[in-house]
């Protein structure tokens, strides 16, 4: 009896399960009323959605029941409304009976195009919904956007310098003398609670941003699996002021959706769209992108920050002419081409007024990337360029790239530096790949910084002499600078500070600014990593290591080395364990250290080393 009993129970709650499924959209997952305003579709596998979330699947190019994977014959596809229902189409009326006065179009899938040994294939099986022009974003939320304006704080950037010496003889001069500029970002405040739509974007400004994901045949299985949790990641921790949009790429590329507010609905459609994704074909990384800075250039409303995120997994298999717009397959040897290649790139690059470029920040995925090609435009646009390496590692590096773009709290940053002296002159600025100039008369300069991230920092070194004195102390320069908050939408001036060193009669020891010597070191580094790639490329490994080994000896026995006490034995020792210690003491685990530099990317100008953390990492 008690199992006969436990069998009809057992029996009852299975009948429930199955009548509560029913009743269920397997895609929305909320209850389908028949006669609620809901069209609802059964396919010819029986099983029925909510017409609108099933055109929509359908739309995006699944051809699969959701439920059983049964490849469909007939698809459903949200058509106009029209007087006379035209030919082809067929007017379908919802489950029981009920009648909407929808109308909706029955496709028969294109058959499959056979593999001719090409790289063009079919990318999509529906009509491409795109559109000639890409003015057709989702309005701002002005109410929003003036909320926070209103409960905006006043946060500035922060202007350290350090002098090479604090203290020259009054009766020397120096023809070459140091100076760091060091940049501080303020702290981001009441950043918005991913998912929660009660919560406004306070604290932060809304972001547009355009992702453009390779989805050619080398993404199939895996990759194409994490690629989609990783953007699944992504619109989960967008608010409700920020856009998305988002580009798929083979051989050709579309737009899945238009610039897109990420509300409770705005993430589910999303969501829909990313997951409806399929590989196959070419990577075309050159078309991809053109259509991503055609929404950005096309877009009716601006949020304050925008950004492109480029995916790719390959080597691109087309070129593009400038002149033409056309796209087609490589003539010659990728490597051949790389140069050209590069340049075909970056005159596709966005702009959000004719001189700041909207930053690109490029995934390498895997070891058969083009890296020559996606850093190059990473380091046009200024954006950064990360190599992922395996595969379950994409989100991480999403997580990072998405924390900083959602933390901007200055664009468009200029630091102005002004002679004080009427002797003292400027001999060059140190700047890496942003852009910075000197007057003709030597006594002005400035640098491009762009934007900033929270408690991002920036150092810069200039030099310029230093005339003998004439009383205690000498000014040198003053340096300020000048941004646009994106929250606030104001331009700040920064109050300028002034480096003065004293001219004491006589110095018995001078004493060199660790900050200074530090990153001189990190700039001779880099160098001296470039050029010993360069011979290792030749295959003059021999000089190469030695290169490596006199850099390393050079630091540890300089000032700064010497001052980080035992930092840079144990930083030595993660690349040759002493088997003396124990794994937390020499890094074994290979475990970054708390105050470690961060790993400075190969494929970059060997003197930027500030472009080498990952928006939203610390800075060095």
């Amino acid at each position: 009896m008690v199992y006969g009993g436990a069998t009809k129970a057992e029996d009852t709650i299975s009948s429930v399960l199955k009548c509560m499924w029913k009743k269920t959209c397997a895609i929305c997952l909320t209850i389908m009323k028949p006669g609620q305003g809901h069209a609802l579709f059964t396919a010819e596998c029986s099983h029925t959605f909510h017409f609108h979330c099933i055109s929509a699947n359908v739309k995006h190019g699944s051809n699969n029941c959701p439920v059983c994977r049964t490849e469909w014959k007939e698809l459903p596809f949200r058509g106009p409304l029209v007087a006379a229902i035209p030919q082809g189409s067929a007017r379908i009326n919802p489950v029981n009976g009920q009648q909407n006065g929808g109308h909706m179009t029955l496709l028969r899938p294109l058959p499959r195009a056979r593999s001719s040994g090409r790289l063009h294939h079919v990318t999509c099986l529906l009509p491409d919904t795109d559109r000639s022009v890409f003015n057709d974003d989702e309005p701002l939320d002005l109410c929003e956007a003036t909320d926070d304006h209103q409960q905006g704080c006043s946060r500035t950037v922060e202007i350290t310098t350090h002098p090479e010496f604090t203290e020259i003889p009054e009766s020397t001069s120096e023809r070459s003398f140091t100076v760091l500029i060091h940049l501080k970002a303020p702290l981001a405040q009441n950043l918005h609670v991913p998912g929660d739509d009660s919560s406004p974007n306070t604290g932060r400004a809304p972001v547009d941003l355009i992702t453009v994901l390779d989805v050619s045949g080398s993404m199939a299985g895996t990759k194409l699996a994490l690629l989609k949790r990783a953007m699944g990641f992504v619109i989960q921790n967008l608010g409700s002021s920020d856009r998305l949009s988002v580009i798929a790429f083979s051989s050709s590329a579309r737009r899945l959706f238009p610039l897109r507010r990420m509300t409770e609905s705005g993430r589910k459609q999303s969501l829909l769209a990313v997951n409806s994704l399929t590989s196959n074909g070419g990577t075309n990384i050159a078309e991809g992108l053109r259509k991503g800075s055609k929404v950005i250039e096309e877009r009716q409303a601006k949020n304050p920050v925008c950004s492109i995120i480029l995916l790719s997994d390959g080597q691109d298999t087309y070129t593009v002419s400038p002149s033409t717009g056309a796209h087609k397959p490589f003539t010659v040897s990728p490597t051949a081409s790389a140069q050209k290649a590069s340049a075909e790139y970056c005159a596709l690059l966005p702009s959000t007024n004719g001189s700041q470029q909207v930053p690109v920040h490029v995934f390498g995925f895997g070891a058969d990337h083009d890296a020559v090609s996606l850093h190059s435009i990473s380091q046009t646009s200024g954006g950064t360029f990360s190599f992922i390496e395996t595969e379950v590692t994409i989100q991480d590096a999403f997580a990072q790239c998405i924390g900083g773009l959602l933390s901007v709290v200055a664009q468009d940053l200029r630091v102005k530096v002004e002679s004080v002296h009427p002797d003292v002159h400027f001999g060059s600025i140190r700047s890496g790949s942003y852009s910075s100039r000197i007057a003709d008369d030597k006594r002005n300069g400035s640098i491009d910084v762009g934007d900033l991230y929270a408690e991002e920092e920036r150092d810069f070194l200039m030099t310029l002499n230093v005339p003998q004195g004439c009383g205690e102390e000498t000014a040198l320069l003053k340096v300020g600078c000048v941004y646009k908050d994106p929250l606030m939408k104001e331009t700040i001036n920064m109050a300028e500070v002034q480096v003065k060193i004293s001219r004491p009669a006589f110095v018995s020891v001078q004493t060199v600014s660790i900050q200074v010597d530090r990153q001189k070191n990190r700039l001779h580094a880099a160098e001296v990593m470039a050029a010993a790639r360069f011979s290792a490329e030749r295959g003059e490994l021999a000089h190469a290591v030695s290169l490596l080994e006199d850099c390393r000896r050079m630091i540890m026995g300089s000032a700064s080395g010497q001052s980080e006490g035992d930092l840079p034995r144990r930083l030595h020792g993660q690349r040759e364990p002493d088997p003396g210690l124990p794994d937390d003491v020499d890094g074994g685990h290979g475990a970054a250290l708390p105050d470690a530099d961060p790993l400075v990317d190969p494929e970059a100008d060997p003197a930027d080393e500030a472009r080498q953390v990952v928006p939203g990492a610390p800075a060095a």
